[in-house]
């Protein structure tokens, strides 16, 4: 576990299964259509049970770089966020990703949720390179943290020691005084 801390609040990276996570949010890497179908959107089918999945097919679709809010089934999170990141090669995927993430945060401002927990968005199928999803998502929380007040707590939960170590690299480089950088 690594951390982050900007006055009451933090980023903490955790290696492991983000259905595993007891938080007021989980972040789902959508698709458009809200089919939860492999990765990270399948375990929160096959551990949140099909409510998760019929309130998304009530809200779908959304746009690339949206995020909508669902109940967490029997998850031991409260919610599950469900942001559409890009797929890599789509154009201004930096962009998207980014959006994708601030929509999210900006979901857990607006329903009071102090915890929030992402997995690296478009990793998976979308093909999105992991080292550059690191800069982008812990950039864009660091700076969401410094400028709001909720969420308090903001965990990236990694999924293998490879990608807890990309992460783990890139928030060390990113919190490191500019001096030093």
């Amino acid at each position: 576990m690594r951390e982050w801390s900007f006055a009451d609040r933090r980023i903490i990276l955790r290696e492991g299964s983000i259905v595993e996570i007891e938080a007021d949010a989980l972040v789902n890497a959508a698709n458009t259509s809200l089919i939860l179908g492999s990765g990270v959107a399948g375990a929160i089918r096959r551990f949140g049970g099909p409510s998760i999945q019929a309130e998304c097919s009530r809200l779908a679709p959304i746009e690339v770089g949206e995020a909508v809010l669902t109940g967490a089934g029997n998850l031991k999170a409260r919610h599950v966020i469900h942001a559409v990141g890009p797929v890599f090669g789509e154009g201004q995927e930096d962009d998207k990703l980014k959006q994708a993430v601030r929509n999210s945060l900006k979901l857990a401002q607006k329903h009071g949720l102090e915890s929030i927990a992402f997995p690296a968005i478009s990793t998976g199928i979308f093909g999105f390179p992991i080292q550059r999803c690191s800069e982008i998502m812990l950039h864009t929380g660091m700076e969401f943290l410094r400028l709001h007040d909720t969420p308090q707590e903001v965990i990236f939960c990694l999924f293998g020691a490879d990608a807890f170590d990309i992460f783990h690299d890139t928030l060390t480089r990113l919190s490191a005084p500019a001096s030093d950088r």
